[in-house]
């Protein structure tokens, strides 16, 4: 869809409406997201007019259409239309879309949250630029924080515009571009204003089911290999979410803070052995290393379970709902609605029992 100005302006209004009862503190990170959303909007351009493009290289105009096929197969098959998004493309010339910044407090690994007008509470902040999300990721730091910034291929605006496909993530391979149209087109259908966690962990849970269909249905090969690189990263996974539990159990014992500063560097210490163990079997592997080895923290662990911690709960509720989507959204959907308080173990009770809400 072609920029709107008259469109856009309308939802600028309310955008800026509800900054203002945000409070003076929250107006230039506000005023940061309007000019960061106005970039990317003012970028958009019609994808059939991008493949008419002689300038355009053909290896970008056959992902487009890739990425076409996936979303006419999200709506039709995965019952997931945003209406226009993905309709159009937008080059921002930079690796990432948005930085988000994680922070938890020294001995949890519960992440800090900023809540805002109609999203609600998230546990992260997002910059469109990298030095914004540095700077207030410092002022975290000096707090006493733990404090991780992460760079972001995709976000979604949960349907307030028509989010473009972006060059940030068009290059990916299948399965994780798969991934990413079919993730950010699951938080327009279910999104509970105040968890992070569910929102998630529920949109990682049907972009993996999304992409065995998606498979499926173009009679793909699998050699094995996509398949080993899913096993590696649930094996990771896995583990970190593993440590979570230790190191929710070492903060939680009572201990003075010195005792749980130690105890927190040899879980880490731990943590890192563990992972050296683990890739042993990965032939070479490292594509995780960089990651492991840089900053890692509580509020990088933190990051991990947003997106992870309930993907479990939710593949065991599609089961339980017969492998049949709609009776597997409507059940997310009841769960959206319970109290935050209640909602994760809502969830987990009803992955153990049926598909039918009680």
């Amino acid at each position: 869809m072609p920029f709107s100005p008259r469109r856009f302006l309308t939802r600028l209004v309310l955008c800026a409406t509800l900054a203002a009862t945000a409070g003076c503190a929250s107006l230039g990170y506000y005023g940061q997201a309007v000019r960061g959303q106005l970039e990317i909007l003012s970028a958009r351009r019609p994808i059939p007019r991008v493949l008419e493009d002689p300038g355009v290289p053909a290896e970008t105009k056959r992902r487009l259409e890739r990425v076409a096929a996936m979303r006419e197969f999200a709506r039709t098959e995965l019952g997931l239309d945003q209406g226009g998004s993905f309709r159009t493309y937008a080059d921002l010339h930079r690796d990432y879309v948005v930085w988000n910044v994680f922070a938890a407090p020294e001995f949890s690994l519960a992440p800090l949250e900023s809540c805002f007008p109609v999203v609600g509470c998230l546990g992260y902040r997002g910059f469109f630029r990298r030095e914004h999300a540095e700077a207030w990721a410092a002022t975290l730091r000096a707090a006493g924080n733990d404090v991780y910034v992460g760079g972001v291929a995709a976000y979604s605006t949960l349907g307030w515009f028509d989010d473009p496909v972006l060059n940030t993530w068009l290059g990916y391979d299948p399965p994780r571009l798969a991934g990413i149209v079919f993730h950010e087109l699951a938080h327009g259908l279910v999104y509970a204003a105040d968890d992070s966690e569910f929102n998630e962990s529920f949109a990682t849970a049907v972009a993996q089911i999304g992409y065995a269909r998606w498979q499926a249905a173009q009679g793909m090969q699998d050699d094995g290999a996509a398949a080993q690189l899913q096993a590696r990263e649930d094996g990771l996974i896995a583990l970190l979410l593993g440590y979570r539990a230790r190191f929710a159990a070492l903060y939680a014992s009572g201990e003075p803070p010195a005792a749980l500063r130690a105890g927190k560097q040899r879980l880490f210490a731990a943590l890192a052995n563990d992972y050296a163990a683990l890739k042993r079997g990965w032939n070479g592997d490292t594509r995780y290393d960089a990651w492991m080895s840089r900053d890692l923290n509580n509020a990088k662990l933190a990051s991990v379970v947003a997106y992870h911690a309930l993907v479990p709960a939710f593949r065991a509720l599609h089961a339980r709902c017969g492998a049949e989507l709609p009776r597997f959204y409507a059940r997310v959907r009841a769960l959206a609605a319970l109290p935050r308080e209640t909602r994760a173990a809502a969830l987990r009770d009803a992955a153990a029992g049926d598909c039918a809400a009680r």
